[in-house]
């Protein structure tokens, strides 16, 4: 008997898996110029403290929180993820609710 499949993709199991999401999504947003520009204004985020504290949950939730405010972005992100962009979402309220 094969045991049952889960589609982890859809949603994050934990607060620590969100972080992980928060972490893959934060170096996607950071590899594009003009992204990461739009992150750090519209976030009030500057580099030094977006590296200080990267791995933040307050911080986490904002970059996703950032994302899912452009759903060209949080789809796109997610793709490149290869994860459902509800996970995304998910990880965001996990990490809100810290």
């Amino acid at each position: 008997m094969r045991p049952p499949v889960t589609n982890r993709d859809s949603d994050t199991a934990s607060v620590e898996d969100a972080g992980l999401i928060g972490l893959r999504a934060l170096a996607w947003a950071l590899a594009d110029a003009d992204r990461a520009s739009r992150l750090l204004a519209l976030t009030g985020l500057d580099p030094q403290a977006l590296r200080a504290n990267a791995s933040d949950p307050v911080t986490l939730a904002a970059l996703l929180g950032f994302l899912e405010s452009h759903e060209p972005d949080l789809v796109a992100c997610a793709a490149d993820l290869a994860i459902n962009p509800a996970a995304l979402v998910r990880a965001r309220q996990l990490l809100d609710a810290q």
